[in-house]
């Protein structure tokens, strides 16, 4: 099967061998497959001295064979691929054996993928192969963030530095089909105008008076994945008491932080990353309900996944990015 592949510190497509299930395991056809930021760092903390490794962490297609123990899914079933591996239960933090599919495992950008059927989830009638493509890892992360974590209330306002990540776009239409106030910010006057679009309900920009621009706004929630760049900016127009959630680093991992400022303003921080199969359970049960959709940036052939990779590394996208596997 067609697959691509990082190999020996090369990203390249290589024809692989095609997977067989073992009892518990489905093999999937892939219809699409989803680029995520994490796709862009393996090779570099993978290295160059390693043999092929199929990457990718998202994708949806349809069941071609199912192992002898496997009950969840038959032939013909239509599945999303749920990347959080070994992680069932909604927990304070992942437990040990968590992983990400696409490394060390073998991912999704590929024609098929063999995968443990707790792994896989039915797709939503209602979304495209090319937006369920692209759904859970993004989604997940952005749900766990803003619902688990951030605990968000309807009434309340979240921030959120940077409008244009594939987490951010969903997190965004999940806060407000929950009833909360969204504030946002870019670099870009485009993605400003297409935040506002799915529902920011303000958007100002990266380089403006944030104290100034929020000075008659309450910020209850700040979700923020830009790390050192924004930290203590997002800091500085939190209400007293109020909640932040990290769940990224882009702009750097070390950020100083006033332990005196931090204690008399009485902060409530959170980590967070990914998420558990109950919480992609609930959230895609809550998208069904409210009928969101991923918000796509551009999709690619399967042949064009180098180009796929370059926009992606541009950062010029708003919304994900898909590449049709089959």
């Amino acid at each position: 099967m067609k697959a691509f592949v990082l190999e020996y510190g090369e990203l390249k497509l290589k024809s692989m061998p095609e997977p067989k299930p073992q009892s518990n395991e489905i093999v999937v056809k892939l219809k699409t497959a989803g680029l995520n930021r994490r796709d862009l760092y393996i090779p570099n903390r993978r290295g160059s001295d390693k043999e092929a490794l199929i990457l990718g962490s998202d994708g949806a297609g349809i069941v071609e064979s199912v192992g002898a123990a496997v009950t969840r899914f038959k032939e013909g079933d239509e599945v999303i691929i749920n990347p959080s591996l070994n992680w069932h239960e909604n927990s304070d933090a992942p437990p040990k054996g968590f992983d990400i599919l696409g490394m060390p495992d073998h991912g999704t950008f590929a024609e098929k993928i063999v995968i443990n059927e707790e792994q896989a989830e039915k797709k939503p009638d209602y979304l495209t192969w090319e937006e369920a493509g692209v759904l859970a890892l993004a989604a997940l992360t952005g749900y766990r963030a803003l619902v688990t974590k951030g605990d968000i209330k309807a009434g309340e306002t979240v921030f959120i530095p940077g409008a244009s990540s594939g987490v951010n776009t969903y997190i965004i239409q999940f806060a407000k089909s929950l009833g909360a106030r969204v504030i946002v910010t870019s670099r870009s006057a485009e993605k400003l105008k297409q935040a506002e679009e799915i529902g920011a309900d303000l958007a100002i920009g990266t380089q403006s008076d944030w104290k100034e621009e929020l000075k008659n706004e309450q910020i209850d929630l700040v979700i923020d994945s830009v790390g050192a760049a924004t930290f203590n900016r997002s800091l500085d127009v939190l209400k007293q008491g109020g909640r932040i959630v990290i769940y990224g680093a882009t702009a750097g991992d070390q950020a100083d932080l006033n332990l005196r400022t931090f204690f008399y303003g009485q902060y409530k921080l959170f980590g967070s990353t990914m998420g558990s199969r109950e919480e992609l359970q609930q959230l895609l049960a809550h998208m069904e309900k409210h009928e969101i959709r991923p918000v796509m940036d551009k999709t690619f052939a399967f042949d064009d996944a180098q180009q796929a990779f370059d926009h992606l590394e541009e950062n010029s996208q708003f919304g994900k990015i898909a590449l049709l596997t089959e």
